[in-house]
């Protein structure tokens, strides 16, 4: 382990990296060369004066603005009795402005009022950013903020982005949570506070190497001293049931602290049909064929609780907290499955019948923990930080299933019952330092190291009954320890010239596991060092044109459920299993694109996945048992066009559109049909067109019509139909933006079910799906407190000094 751990970190640091971020600064002073104290500055968005970053000039007049992506801004400086001086910027390197000089003007500025707008889109080398700050969806969820975010396909409890299940950050921070938690989570938080999203198709090495695609969610920070907050809620009305979530966020700013603590609770039903044939055969020739309609209600009531405290020592040092938990109690957290099941002989003759009851009471407990510590050097733009992250995840479930079997009567054959509880801990640790260094000539230096503990455990307790008395079912029952420690390290180096940018990296990390199976007595155990180089160029070949080439590798580890080695039954004849001894998925990503007009955007883009782990529904035709198996099947491989394109049409309506024309190739090993190598392959559509419009004199009131279209694609063994959806929402604001209101209707004609076929060999499986996707919703949204930008005092009071100071940093 020494030898591999020197090799490690000997490889890592012979590369260099890159950051995004840059800086401005300048000197405001009057027409008499005197200093400006205390004078606003803010850099805001050209289209629409969302302010992105500010900060105020200090006793010489000096400013500066850090932690700026690439992209062109206004920057606007004021200070009472003085004319608004405005310059647009166009940030590619670090910039001093060197002297401004106000001119004195009687008039006192305006306040600034913000007031609803559509979304926007800003599209960077690595990465498309979706703002949605005082949109219509600023009453939504975060999840329903990323069913309109471009590229970003949310259907049936999963999330992709290129047809790869993406990494879910907040504020650049990951969230260690499961997909089906990730959207529990989203849910739950109110998009209220959200500034944007941010989706890096190409993530670059600063980021973890595991998972695709990264969505990083950008929440608001508190602009100005003092106290604001808000109350948020949404109700969602189902073909079966309603959906309720409400919370509160809070913001509190004094010279040197930063609070923000954001509540919210979303108790739901939520129900699902789903209607499975399975045609069971012998001799390619169907002996039985089953028949089954589920009908399933899901209760829950989770909790999401959000908090973040920043601490600013002084001018170079500051120490930060966070936390985000997810509480999902026991009390409010059931699922209710009825199915029935009828047998038919080949020449559809019922054989018999059964119905199962399975209820199902779940808990968890998702507790998440960060520090963070930022010093900046005395040279501009450098800069040190380091993080310490624990999770504690705690969950547990317990089911009881009833099963009675009956002739074609209808009277009994025979009963049957098990009960299962299940308990999964797992604890993470985790460490990271980065270290950014501006060099000579618009360069920048970047590295950093990281390590991760993870421990979990997992039990799987299975009861039967017989003559009424209830006995453990040792085989079907297990204890399950899995350990992984994870070294990373990265160095990236990124420079630009006057019309091209290089930003390129390696990643490597070297990562242990040993787990053990304790009803088997079985140890399985790897280790393995894997490196992800990173490589950006973009030519701005002149103002209307532009042409950049993104390469990456990811990859990614089983999650723990899928290595869990039990066998987890959800009725008599249906069982999920894992394997231990799963490989990790390894991708490599190709991306070449193309912006005309900085409007349009062309893309070709192509991927290999290696090894990829997925969950695949195989049927046993000796047994008549469906298996859900968590297994690596041989590569998926995946190319495709992508278009797309923000258009400003009217002074009051815009659009977004998207396009995808993509082919997915996936090659696996039929386990049932004597591991055959088979191929599932085929052409698809992804279509996504928004509409906004701003109405009103004012624009206080804007409407979003959104259009997507998913046409039929391969996924692992199975194909999925297409689908399509109409989704429309108004928003409100009132009293000068202290509060707004929402109204919608998604899926407006209910055409978002699907049906879910695999068929091959000796495997022939149709699945019906039936949702509450289509949902009339409103929300509503109440700010109060100092909520609102205000205008500078000549006074130089000890408010005056905190304004806008040290915003996003």
């Amino acid at each position: 382990m020494t030898k591999h751990l020197l090799l490690f970190f000997g490889l890592l640091f012979s590369v260099f990296g890159f950051s995004q971020e840059f800086s401005i600064s300048g000197n405001v002073k009057d027409v008499n060369n005197l200093p400006i104290a205390y004078a606003n500055v803010v850099l805001v968005a050209t289209d629409d004066n969302t302010p992105i970053n500010g900060t105020t000039t200090n006793e010489s007049g000096n400013f500066q603005l850090e932690n700026i992506v690439l992209g062109t801004y206004l920057l606007k400086i004021s200070f009472l009795g003085f004319t608004e001086f405005t310059k647009e910027v166009k940030v590619v390197k670090n910039i001093n402005i060197n002297t401004i000089t106000l001119e004195e003007n009687l008039e006192e500025l305006e306040g600034v009022t913000v007031v609803a707008k559509r979304p926007t889109v800003t599209r960077l080398v690595d990465r498309l950013v979706f703002n949605i700050e005082n949109s219509t969806l600023s009453n939504s969820n975060a999840l329903d903020v990323l069913k309109h975010t471009p590229g970003v396909i949310v259907s049936d409890n999963s999330i992709s982005v290129k047809m790869s299940v993406p990494v879910i950050y907040i504020n650049d921070r990951r969230v260690h949570l499961s997909m089906s938690e990730v959207q529990q989570l989203l849910e739950g938080t109110s998009a209220t506070n959200i500034n944007s999203i941010e989706v890096i198709t190409n993530p670059p090495a600063k980021y973890e190497a595991e998972g695709g695609a990264v969505l990083n969610i950008v929440t608001n920070k508190n602009l100005i001293p003092g106290y604001n907050g808000s109350v948020f809620g949404n109700y969602k009305q189902g073909s079966e049931f309603p959906k309720y979530s409400f919370g509160t966020s809070h913001f509190f700013k004094t010279k040197k602290l930063n609070a923000y603590f954001n509540y919210s609770i979303s108790p739901r039903k939520d129900y699902r049909n789903i209607d499975e044939f399975v045609n069971f055969i012998e001799n390619e020739q169907t002996v039985t064929i089953w028949e089954t309609d589920y009908k399933r209600t899901r209760k829950s009531a989770n909790q999401n609780i959000n908090t973040n405290i920043e601490y600013q020592f002084d001018e170079r040092n500051s120490l930060g907290f966070t936390t985000n938990m997810l509480i999902s109690p026991r009390e409010h957290s059931k699922t209710y499955v009825n199915s029935n099941t009828e047998v038919f002989d080949n020449n559809r003759a019922l054989d018999s019948s059964f119905t199962t009851e399975n209820r199902l009471v779940e808990e968890t407990f998702n507790l998440a923990f960060t520090l963070d510590y930022l010093h900046k050097f005395k040279k501009e733009g450098e800069k040190l930080s380091a993080n310490a992250h624990l999770t504690d995840y705690d969950f547990s479930n317990f089911q009881n299933v009833d099963t009675d079997y009956l002739f074609p009567n209808g009277s009994l054959i025979r009963k049957n019952r098990f009960q299962t509880f299940t308990s999964k801990r797992i604890k993470l640790h985790a460490g990271q330092v980065d270290y950014e260094l501006p060099l000579a000539n618009s360069g920048m230096f970047q590295t950093g190291a990281k390590i991760s503990v993870i421990h979990s455990e997992n039990i799987l307790t299975q009861y039967g009954y017989e003559n009424g008395e209830r006995f453990e079912d040792v085989q079907n029952s297990d204890t399950f320890l899995y350990d992984e420690h994870n070294y990373a390290a990265y160095s990236s180096y990124a420079k630009d010239w006057n019309k091209w940018s290089l930003k390129l990296g390696l990643r490597a990390e070297l990562t242990d596991v040993e787990s053990s199976s304790v009803s088997t007595n079985s140890d399985f155990n790897n280790n393995y060092i894997k490196f992800f180089p990173t490589f950006h160029v973009m030519h701005n070949v002149d103002e209307n044109n532009e042409i950049y080439f993104n390469y990456n590798r990811r990859i990614f580890r089983p999650r723990y459920g899928q290595l869990n080695p039990f066998k987890f039954f959800m009725n008599d004849n249906t069982y999920i299993t894992g394997d231990p001894n799963l490989k990790p998925q390894i991708d490599d990503n190709f991306t070449l694109g193309y912006t005309l007009n900085n409007a349009y955007t062309f893309e070709l883009y192509y991927r290999y996945e290696n090894n990829p782990a997925i969950e695949i529904l195989f049927q046993d035709n000796d047994e008549n048992l469906l298996m859900l198996i968590n297994t690596n099947i041989d590569r998926s491989i995946s190319y495709g066009l992508d278009f797309t394109t923000y258009k400003q049409l009217t002074k009051c309506w815009s659009i977004y559109a998207l396009s995808s024309v993509f082919h997915y190739d996936n090659q696996f090993y039929a386990l049932e049909s004597n591991n055959a190598l088979q191929n599932i392959d085929s052409w698809s559509f992804y279509g996504h067109l928004i509409n906004y419009f701003s109405l009103l004199k004012d624009k206080s009131l804007t409407a979003d019509l959104s259009l997507m279209y998913i046409s039929p694609i391969a996924n692992g063994a199975s194909k999925i139909s297409n689908r399509f959806g109409f989704d429309i929402n108004l928003r409100k604001t009132f009293w000068e933006n202290r509060a707004s209101m929402s109204v919608g209707v998604a899926d407006i004609f209910n055409t978002q079910n699907f049906n879910e076929t695999t068929k091959y060999l000796n495997q022939d499986i149709f699945l019906q799906s039936r949702l509450e996707n289509r949902l009339f919703t409103i929300g509503f949204n109440y700010k109060f407190g100092n909520y609102k930008l205000k205008n500078g005092h000549k006074e130089i009071d000890s408010n005056e000094r905190d304004r806008l100071n040290g915003v996003n940093k």
